[in-house]
């Protein structure tokens, strides 16, 4: 079991690496959306329960929250 973990941490590891190097060349605008989709999803996860419908709302009104920031 403790190796399953392990390969899945490092798994996780590489794939937050590759997705940041994606990261380069957007504005700050974009990396707002971006961070405010993440937490918008995350928050609308909690607060549904896990729920798709939630998690996809609060993505999309964190988005336009992330982008409105420093305007």
């Amino acid at each position: 079991m403790k190796t399953m973990q392990r390969c899945a941490v490092g798994t996780v590891a590489v794939a937050v690496l590759l997705g940041l190097g994606g990261c380069e060349g957007m504005t700050t605008r974009d990396k707002n959306t971006a961070i405010g989709a993440g937490a918008g999803a995350v928050g609308g996860a909690v607060l549904t329960g896990g729920s798709a419908i939630g998690t996809v709302g609060g993505a999309a009104v964190g988005g336009v929250i992330g982008s409105q920031v420093g305007k």
